[in-house]
């Protein structure tokens, strides 16, 4: 049996789909969860409580821990280390496997690609909390305590993935005819994850005995993405002119006095006005998988649903 700890999102539903090719019980944990197979079984927990969380991960071989929390730094610091916590001793306790599935953050800016050898070195207070519990889990590991892997993304995109930043910025501007958007540098290198494959390597990862006690980089492509360019296929492929406008600091800082989740994101601009690289040689090596091309990526993200 296995378990999604937070499931429900984009990824969580991709990487459900997944599952029953490697088992036959898939266990769906979140405050309202939902079916995405048939025979899954639903379990309503909160992952901030430490015995609701060890129930829900009783009986299970597998856990993977998905959860998204409000996009706030202060929750972040309070509550993501509570979340790591609970997962740890619920999974230790029961002698289950964790599959923590992070993200960048915890390596600040990077000159250069990021590879899962890349240090620790943030520059928001997201980036400090992502690598406190990165640290705390894979020091469980060292100690022998828990069998346990990171598997890491860059920024999604994707079929559904609503919360994106390429979601609202150019799927959504693009689909009610209007010109697409981009934060930042437009011109800069900023690679992207398709979900369908971010799913994929977590759930090969998660069943392979020997990518346990790592840090993994998802599949994404090694093509060098730029903002300008991602919005060039996308308005090909939507059969649009090419149009982009781009929202200087200052309009998006002023614009974050009044959209709390702008507020948030300009500590993260940093990932958007320098060149953001991010290297999975080593899954693709060890799957034996090639990531989607990102013309492919984007037209099934464009795709009516």
């Amino acid at each position: 049996m296995q378990v999604i700890l937070g499931a429900n999102g984009v990824v969580g539903r991709e990487l459900a789909r997944r599952l029953p090719g490697f088992t036959d019980h898939v266990r769906q944990v979140a405050r309202t969860p939902s079916r995405v197979n048939e025979t899954d079984e639903l379990v309503t927990a909160d992952l901030l409580d430490a015995a609701a969380t060890a129930d829900a991960v009783k009986g299970a071989d597998v856990a993977y821990l998905l959860a998204g929390l409000k996009y706030d730094a202060r929750v972040w610091a309070d509550q993501w280390p509570r979340v790591m916590r609970n997962a740890i001793d619920a999974c230790a306790r029961h002698g289950c496997a964790l599959v923590f599935f992070d993200n960048v953050y915890a390596y600040g800016r990077v000159d250069g690609p990021m590879t899962e050898s890349t240090p620790y070195n943030p520059c928001s207070k997201k980036g400090e909390v992502r690598a406190r519990i990165a640290t705390m889990l894979m020091d469980e590991v060292a100690k022998g305590t828990l069998r346990a892997m990171i598997v890491r993304a860059a920024d999604f995109y994707g079929p559904g993935a609503t919360l994106s930043l390429t979601h609202a910025t150019v799927t959504e501007r693009l689909k009610a005819g209007r010109t697409p958007q981009w934060v930042g540098d437009a011109r800069a290198v900023h690679t992207f994850t398709y979900t369908p494959d971010a799913a994929e390597s977590v759930a090969r990862l998660g069943n392979r005995p020997d990518a346990y006690g790592q840090v993994w980089h998802a599949l994404t492509s090694k093509d060098a993405m730029t903002g300008e360019q991602y919005v060039r296929i996308a308005c090909e492929l939507a059969g649009r002119p090419y149009g982009l406008q781009v929202a200087p600091r200052w309009m998006l800082r002023l614009m974050g006095v009044f959209v709390p989740v702008l507020r948030e994101n300009m500590e993260m601009m940093y990932q958007f006005e320098h060149d953001y690289r991010f290297d999975s040689t080593k899954a693709a090596q060890a799957l034996g998988l090639a990531a989607t091309p990102y013309r492919e990526g984007i037209a099934a993200t464009l795709a009516p649903r």
